[in-house]
């Protein structure tokens, strides 16, 4: 689980782009469309996409994890009706830290990326 940080101001907001050269680190995560706006996929599987605002993401996450996040910061961390039974979270990207992001998104390829994948992955390292 990512440690929750407050939101403070970020220097600069995190932008799609830099969400997918974050993702390149991740083994078999692919540029996709969900919903008819990009997203990213782990061999096929849903990890997360940028919301039709173009400034939120909606990503994986388990639900504990995610109310977590939610309580510790609710600028950045939030979710709608619409995710409230899905293991997701939406993430504001002009407030979420980037390393933060980075480690969030690794948890939430963790969820989906096969584990002979994390297997290699963490040999790796």
């Amino acid at each position: 689980m990512a440690r929750a940080r407050k939101a403070t101001s970020v220097a600069r907001p995190v932008t799609w782009k830099d969400v997918c050269a974050l993702a390149r680190a991740l083994p078999e995560t692919a540029v996709s469309t969900s919903y008819g706006t990009p997203s990213l996929k782990v061999k096929g599987k849903f990890l997360l996409r940028l919301k039709e605002d173009g400034e939120t993401l909606a990503m994986r996450m388990g639900f504990l994890d995610r109310d977590l996040l939610m309580r510790a910061a609710p600028r950045t961390f939030y979710i709608t009706d619409h995710y409230r039974d899905y293991p997701a979270v939406l993430v504001r990207l002009a407030t979420v830290d980037r390393s933060q992001l980075a480690e969030l998104l690794e948890n939430a390829w963790r969820l989906v990326a096969p584990q002979r994948v994390v297997k290699e992955f963490d040999a790796a390292r």
